[in-house]
């Protein structure tokens, strides 16, 4: 029997290109134990799934390490410490660039004068050039060495093999010149400038990526950079500020106006409004009471509370957010594959380019100083950087600027999907319409009065969790108290029954009078009117016969027009799915500008008229917010759920609006677009850079320090391509 399937996350030091990432991911995915490995170059982390009783955590930390890399378990980092570490690696990186420029200038400018025709002083003495090369090539090319050696080591190449190989044949063939040609010919058959031109520039890359990458997760930080650092907690009776960090379970916490929130809680006194911006994108305050769910890190606006706490630490809102933000920059988009697999084999292809080269030119030519200068040229020119980054920061970026605007995209995977959404569905209550229906109108047809009906109704609804229920208890209430019924049974997507004293009671939908073989003829003509007014009619049947209708209308909600409008205008056609009946459901979906309503669908058929669009080659999103809705949500392509509803909707959606706004749909599809584009624009310049770059090297019209430089350089373009998303706006 297969042992509990577990799944941990490394941080990884040393890697360098995508060949790297791509070589971890492979040796992994091959050891027994281990389900899944999936490597970001980007973010630098390793996700594993693996069986504990065959692997554990220390088996596959040390695999990593026999392949040259440092390894690390992923703990949950403060962002300050974590953003401590990164400043220091750019540091040191800034350190080495400064030092390797120093000794490499007098080089370059030795080689410009002599082209000039000028004479270059002392640095032309071979020697000097020598001691000057010598620190760059070994000590700051280190790094380079290391990572070729243990790749070597392992059974394939990476970028480092590319750049050891190049800068090597160049600083060795000088250094051979130096020891075996006559004094007057060594000045023509130096190349130290070129070794030490190469490892500079791809330095000065590797550090001015290092700032770049650092960008990327911007919006991590300034989430993190929201919580607040104290919390004023009543203990013993007596108010005293602490670090939120020890703030408990069951503290009750004092706000008082223009405070940040510190942890998520019930408000128990006091009353306020709450600005919840800076999570859901909502920019109106939200009225708070007592009862109500109040979120840390938001910020109270006017009046002081009291409330208790429910989540602290890494369970609260904001850590569950910052969670799925990393989660979702360290997963790969289905494009990313790509790359990976022409990353892998990319490597041995260009040696062998480079070894044809150096024996046309050195056979065909005779010209064996021509040959190993192309070569060198091929080898670094052909280094896979851009490949490896063009995907995972722009998903980076993305996923980051989503949070920011209150959208949660759970993958890369998802990101790349919702771009090519043609289809939403949108569940209708809670989704379109704000969830919170009224009581418009209470008929009666029999011998009760319309007080009688109401509460009648009301006793039946008082145990359901029914929205339309909850608005006939609500309507009751402030009339009188309700009383418990005997009995009650919840009959999903029909209605109610209740026995109350000796009486039974069905309260629902005509489907539920059909089952009860309960006539509707006589009262069909006031269901269509106050179905044409968009309202639900609920019928209600007193010992098999119907006493009178109550009709509750759900409002719409501000945004949903605009929102709809929007979608449309992007080229999406837009559904309506609702358990109401038909007129109802065509009354809301003209006021909103919805031309294709789905009306009638029990909750456990929603799923399957996802799959019948799915079928008819839609590229679908669900948007709903009920546990009814996630099946539906499963199975569209993309499932999109609003953050005000259920748990089990949020888990089960790819995406997440953190406020219950549909323009958050926009948002999504449309930085879904962008990201696209970026991504493809990314791999469009690394693809032609390498595929053009080899020939010019191959034929003599790239010398290897241009070929550094311009090598450097496209992986700090395509990072700098991908921090353009930064400034998207919905």
């Amino acid at each position: 029997m297969a042992g509990q399937i577990k799944k941990v996350e490394f941080n990884i030091k040393g890697m360098t290109c995508a060949a790297c990432a791509a070589r971890i991911e492979k040796v992994l995915s091959r050891k027994p134990g281990i389900l899944t490995a999936s490597v970001n170059l980007a973010t630098e982390t390793a996700t594993v799934e693996y069986e504990e009783d065959i692997i554990d955590v220390y088996k596959i930390i040390s695999i990593i390490q026999e392949l040259g890399y440092d390894a690390v378990e992923k703990e949950e980092k403060d962002a300050l410490l974590e953003k401590e570490e990164k400043k220091k690696e750019v540091e040191s990186l800034k350190k080495l660039v400064v030092i390797s420029f120093f000794l490499t200038a007098p080089l370059v400018f030795t080689m410009v004068f002599k082209l000039l025709g000028f004479h270059g002083g002392v640095f032309e003495n071979p020697w000097i050039q020598l001691m000057l090369a010598t620190p760059v090539q070994f000590l700051i090319g280190f790094r380079y060495y290391k990572g070729a050696y243990h790749s070597l080591k392992s059974g394939s190449a990476n970028m480092d093999v590319l750049i050891a190989l190049g800068t090597s044949a160049a600083y060795f063939y000088s250094f051979y010149n130096i020891l075996t040609l006559p004094k007057e010919m060594i000045h023509e058959h130096l190349y130290f400038e070129s070794s030490a031109v190469i490892i500079t520039l791809i330095t000065l890359g590797k550090y001015l990526e290092a700032v770049a990458k650092g960008k990327t997760s911007e919006a991590i930080k300034k989430l993190m950079g929201l919580q607040p650092k104290t919390a004023r907690v009543v203990r013993e009776g007596i108010e005293r500020d602490i670090p939120v960090e020890d703030v408990k379970v069951g503290d009750i916490i004092v706000v008082r106006p223009g405070e940040k929130i510190p942890v998520d809680g019930v408000i128990i006194e006091g009353y306020s409004s709450v600005d919840e911006s800076m999570l859901t994108g909502e920019s109106i305050p939200v009225e708070k009471k007592v009862g109500d769910e109040v979120i840390g890190v938001t910020i109270n606006k006017t009046g002081s509370f009291k409330f208790k706490a429910t989540k602290v630490g890494k369970d609260t809102v904001l850590s569950q957010i910052v969670k799925l933000v990393e989660q979702a920059q360290g997963s790969k988009a289905p494009i990313q594959k790509l790359a990976d697999k022409i990353s892998g084999v990319f490597v041995p292809f260009v040696i062998f380019v480079a070894l044809i080269t150096f024996f046309i030119w050195y056979f065909a030519y005779g010209d064996f100083t021509r040959g190993l200068i192309n070569a060198v040229a091929v080898l670094v020119i052909a280094c896979p950087c851009a490949l490896g980054l063009a995907t995972p920061t722009s998903v980076m970026v993305g996923t980051g600027k989503g949070a920011e605007y209150g959208v949660l995209i759970k993958g890369g995977e998802h990101l790349e999907k919702a771009h090519s959404i043609n289809t939403i569905i949108l569940d209708k209550t809670g989704t379109i319409t704000k969830g919170v229906p009224e009581v418009t109108d209470i008929i009666s047809l029999g011998n009760l009065s319309k007080e009688e009906i109401l509460n009648l109704a009301a006793c039946a609804e008082k145990n359901s969790e029914h929205p339309l229920g909850e608005a006939i208890v609500k309507k009751a209430k402030e009339k009188s108290d309700i009383p418990e019924p005997e009995s009650f049974e919840a009959i999903p997507g029909h209605g109610i029954y209740a026995a109350i004293g000796d009486r039974e009671i069905y309260l629902g939908n005509r489907r539920l009078m059909k089952l009860k073989d309960i006539p509707t003829d006589e009262v069909e003509d006031i269901l269509e009117k106050l179905e044409d007014e968009g309202k639900t009619a609920m019928i209600l049947a007193v010992g098999g016969k119907i006493e009178g209708i109550i009709a509750v209308a759900d409002t719409l909600k501000e945004n949903s027009k605009v929102a709809i409008e929007e979608l449309k205008k992007m080229g999406i056609e837009v559904w309506m799915i609702t358990g109401d009946n038909e007129r109802t459901a065509r009354a809301i979906a003209q006021k909103v500008g919805i031309d294709h309503v789905i009306a009638e669908v029990l909750p456990e058929h929603k799923a399957k008229e996802v799959e019948r669009l799915k079928k008819q080659g839609k590229i679908t999103a669900m948007v709903g917010d009920g546990i009814n809705d996630a099946p539906a949500l499963a199975a569209a392509d993309v499932g999109i759920a609003i953050g005000t509803g259920t748990d089990v909707a949020i888990e089960t959606a790819d995406i997440v609006l953190m406020s219950g706004d549909l323009k958050g749909i926009v948002t999504a599809v449309k930085l879904s677009r962008a990201t696209m584009r970026n991504i493809k624009q990314n791999l469009f310049w690394a693809f032609i850079y390498n595929t053009l770059g080899i020939p010019l090297a191959a034929f003599g019209y790239l010398s290897p320090a241009i070929a550094g430089g311009a090598m450097a350089f496209s992986s700090v373009s395509v990072v700098t391509n991908a921090l353009r998303l930064r400034r998207f706006k919905p």
